[in-house]
């Protein structure tokens, strides 16, 4: 993302990023980005292309399973749909970091309704199979390579950084909100009239954020100067993002939870129909119910106006218990309530991470960067979701999201330790105004002087 004309990037920060700062130690008004016409266009365009989008996800999994019967063939779609970001997804930063955003969004929100309509035109007429949803999920991915870094990118231009963490907050409850709605119509449409219904509407659902965009005032835009073209520029960033242990520790988190604790599609259609032997509404009732906590996670993310590092480890192994225990779930009805805090503890994860990434990147280099974390965060698909399809098949529902959970909880347990090595930092637990308190403060330190969790 990028800031106003002639504003500075955001300071690197400790690698547990316990010092609190101006910009990102306060708490905020909820919803104080939407003041901004610009992001209240952005935002509400959005509001209706995520819903199109979730009823898309959950009729495109349906759909392949009812084809083929297998869990890994629902793996392979959600593989096909991340791997170009994984071939293609450090280029598409290099493309956005000199490319006008809006335009450029303008043209791949178009290519997304193209293909969305084009799945659904196959489905009306009884002529799909399953490889014609392998090339619409992949052509939808080469889509993102470009859209998912501008799309990001786009939204510090809208409110400037000051309201950097409350915008990509409301962005996450944006999305998950509609997961509310989205699974559920999804089901009623798969069940009512098929699938097909559900690709045409998300094709129509389209129009919002392009109206939106169309709509905006391109003077109110907090625009910077784009990168020139120029060789070396890829290397570049990867080498910034070497260079800094914070980011690229975080990448590395986030890559493993990505690869193998956020295949919801293989876990959720899995659980519905072998463990629990129900149909299309168990499952949208599912990722429902997973929306739910996702959207408090957002919400209080929104309210928090900070995004630390401990808050990004500490989420992501309480997300990996999590997994883990809804593995062990015997009935429907608690591996449902599990759900909403899967969820928030999931949407915690995503936004600390999306947004202290972003805070403490160069503006010239946040296409850059924010490509190589979409490309690791959704790229790592292609290779996790046909390994997790293949467990589940192998060995059950049960254990593949026994085994996502556990790297999860590994990688954060992991990566806190070498964050905590590299900014000479010690774990310290007790209790603070009469409630138990983990953190990390200085070795050698004294525990009082160190700031609370």
């Amino acid at each position: 993302m990028s800031t106003g004309p002639g504003a500075h990037s955001a300071p690197a920060p400790d690698p547990h990023d316990d010092p609190p700062t101006p910009d990102t130690d306060r708490k905020t008004s909820m919803f104080a980005s939407l003041k901004v016409r610009n992001y209240r266009l952005f935002f509400m365009g959005q509001v209706v292309s995520n819903i199109g989008t979730w009823m898309q996800r959950i009729a495109q999994d349906w759909l392949v399973l009812s084809l083929t019967g297998s869990s890994a063939a629902v793996g392979i779609t959600t593989a096909l749909q991340f791997l170009p970001m994984l071939l293609f997804g450090l280029y598409g930063g290099v493309l956005v970091d000199r490319l006008r955003k809006r335009p450029t969004l303008l043209v791949t929100q178009s290519a997304m309704a193209l293909t969305a309509l084009a799945l659904a035109a196959l489905t009306l007429t009884g002529h799909v199979q399953v490889w014609h949803v392998y090339v619409a999920a992949f052509v939808m991915g080469l889509a993102t390579v470009v859209d998912n870094p501008a799309r990001q990118s786009f939204v510090s231009e809208l409110v400037g950084r000051d309201q950097l963490q409350n915008a990509v907050s409301l962005n996450s409850a944006n999305f998950q909100s509609a997961r509310l709605v989205g699974p559920a119509v999804a089901g009623l449409l798969i069940t009512g009239v098929g699938t097909g219904w559900a690709f045409f509407l998300n094709g129509v659902s389209f129009v919002a954020p392009l109206t939106g965009l169309l709509l905006m005032r391109a003077r109110e835009l907090h625009t910077v100067e784009r990168t020139p073209r120029g060789k070396g520029q890829l290397r570049e960033g990867l080498h910034y993002v070497a260079g800094r242990p914070d980011l690229l520790w975080t990448i590395v988190l986030v890559g493993f939870i990505g690869t193998f604790g956020f295949n919801f599609p293989v876990f959720l259609s899995a659980f519905a129909d072998d463990v629990f032997h129900s149909g299309a509404g168990t499952y949208s009732l599912f990722n429902t119910l997973m929306a739910v906590g996702s959207v408090a996670g957002a919400l209080l993310a929104a309210r928090r106006g900070t995004a630390r590092l401990r808050l990004l480890i500490a989420a992501a192994m309480g997300f990996g218990a999590l997994e883990i225990v809804a593995a062990t779930a015997p009935e429907l009805w608690l591996f449902a309530l599990l759900m909403v805090p899967i969820g928030l503890f999931s949407m915690t994860v995503n936004v600390t991470a999306n947004t202290s990434i972003q805070m403490s990147t160069d503006p010239a280099m946040r296409g850059r960067v924010m490509s190589l974390y979409m490309m690791v965060f959704l790229g790592g698909s292609p290779v996790g979701a046909p390994i997790v399809g293949w467990v589940t098949d192998t060995y059950g529902a049960r254990a593949g999201l026994a085994a996502g959970g556990t790297v999860a909880f590994l990688a954060a347990a992991v990566t806190g330790v070498i964050l905590g090595r590299l900014g000479n930092l010690r774990l310290s637990v007790g209790w603070h105004h009469g409630h138990p308190q983990v953190r990390f403060v200085p070795r050698g330190g004294r525990e009082e002087l160190a700031p609370a969790a």
